[in-house]
């Protein structure tokens, strides 16, 4: 499993985009029985009212583009997964993640 950090985050669905406020957020690339599968755990989301709107639909689906804080722009598509009483969120990502690379800058 590698992980990296990321300076900034933004999601989109449908028309609607956001570009999410957050305290920290880290991507885990896990490599197992030659598939690749990725996620994000963000905490301090400050948007509750994206939380909330995530919350009350099962419509999770989304895209995501990450910028780590090496500078690597990362991009996918992925489930948002809202955990309003926290105040952050888990992302799934599904399938290829675009621009990961093994020799990626933390």
């Amino acid at each position: 499993m590698e992980s990296f950090e990321l300076a900034a985050l933004k999601i989109a669905q449908e028309e609607e985009n956001w570009a999410l406020s957050f305290e920290r957020a880290k991507l885990m690339v896990i490599h197992e029985y030659g598939t690749l599968s990725w996620f994000i755990d963000v905490d301090g989301v400050a948007d509750e009212r994206l939380l909330k709107r995530f919350a009350a639909t099962e419509d999770i689906s989304i895209s995501v583009e990450a910028v780590t804080i090496g500078g690597r722009r990362l991009r996918g598509s992925a489930y948002f997964h809202p955990n309003t009483i926290h105040s952050a969120a888990a992302i799934r990502g599904i399938g290829e993640l675009q621009g990961y690379g093994q020799s990626l800058p933390r």
